[in-house]
């Protein structure tokens, strides 16, 4: 597991604004990029750069706090400078490329080589709109990451966990919630899970065409089946679904057994797909007979479906401050009195396994 930035919290608001270097070869992307960040008050586009040597250059001079980057780029591509980046001066750097099917796997190396999120440039999926949304979030995001260069480790991170034991197979949701830094969390969680755990449903904040890949990731470290959602799946113990990029996920009942609903709709909490969907959806459907955890991310996706499954009966779990990578949903969610537990990183798993083994 890569483990290259440190966690941190997010600080006290700051007057001074956030320093964005935009490097990508598309002139017009670039353009747009810079115009349409720059209607944020607290973004600041320092400049902009048609490829890797040119962005080396400008980061020395003008020394950003973020970067977004292109992958596919001429003369050197995208996760080469980033590897570099990250060996040389590591700093924030948000992947922003046109993600096919097959970009998926590129979206995961870029993760696993020091990125701090990625998304997809507008298109079929994207309106200009709804990119420059969730781009202005990920900045957000990304500038509260301290980025500590390839190969340092995150505080608490599990390199090789053993999956923990679960006494009795239960029928029992686990909705769990993930936006920043939630890629490497989801990690360590789905490597604690014994082969019997409850049945799944998660939603962490990435873009299409890489949600198959990351499910493939997590299914090849996890005891657990874990896949890419699609309309009808049933939620069984032992199987984890990831909700699809650009979907919304939602739980539902048919007679005795959950399935989920793989759905398009508009941005809820400025997300698609969005934790609150899910997290409602599941206090609906499944009241106490499930359990929510929401991790690590900015902003506040999922505080409110979290508490609507605690009021609904449901066991609760945030994660706590320090072994977040960016403390905005967990903190948002704990502060509603929406968690009933707060807990590490590494306790997450050990405290689901035991609300789902005496309830």
């Amino acid at each position: 597991m890569v483990g290259n930035r440190e966690s941190t919290t997010m600080p006290a608001a700051n007057p001074r604004r956030i320093r964005v270097l935009v490097v990508d070869d598309s002139a017009v992307v670039r353009q747009v990029f810079a115009h349409e960040l720059a209607r944020d008050t607290s973004i600041e586009i320092v400049g902009t750069a048609p490829d890797p040597y040119v962005a080396r250059d400008k980061i020395v001079e003008l020394k950003p706090d973020v970067v977004t980057l292109d992958i596919e780029m001429p003369r050197m591509d995208g996760i080469t400078f980033l590897r570099k980046l990250m060996r040389h001066y590591p700093l924030p750097v948000v992947i922003v490329s046109s993600l096919t099917p097959q970009g998926g796997d590129l979206a995961m190396e870029a993760l696993e080589a020091g990125a701090v999120d990625v998304m997809c440039k507008p298109g079929a999926a994207y309106s200009v709109g709804d990119m420059s949304v969730e781009l202005i979030d990920k900045i957000k995001a990304a500038a509260h990451v301290k980025v500590t260069g390839e190969g340092a480790k995150s505080p608490r991170a599990a390199t090789s966990a053993a999956p923990l034991a679960l006494t009795r197979t239960t029928n029992k949701v686990l909705a769990v919630g993930a936006s920043t830094g939630g890629t490497e969390a989801l990690v360590q969680l789905l490597s604690q899970m014994p082969h019997n755990a409850p049945g799944m449903v998660v939603v962490q904040h990435m873009p299409e065409f890489f949600t198959r890949s990351f499910a493939e990731r997590l299914n090849g470290i996890s005891a657990m089946e874990v896949s890419e959602a699609v309309d009808g799946d049933r939620v069984i113990p032992g199987r984890a679904l990831i909700a699809r990029g650009n979907y919304h996920m939602l739980l539902r009942r048919s007679g005795a057994t959950y399935v989920v609903q793989v759905k398009s709709g508009p941005l809820v909490s400025r997300h698609r797909p969005s934790v609150d969907v899910l997290f409602k959806s599941v206090a609906r459907y499944a009241g106490s007979n499930a359990i929510g955890v929401i991790m690590t991310g900015m902003g506040s996706d999922g505080a409110q479906g979290l508490q609507e499954m605690r009021k609904n009966g449901a066991r609760t779990i945030a994660q706590d401050e320090a072994s977040c990578v960016v403390f905005g949903m967990p903190k948002v969610a704990i502060e509603l009195g929406a968690a009933e537990r707060v807990v590490p990183l590494d306790q997450i798993a050990r405290t689901v396994l035991s609300f789902a083994s005496t309830t």
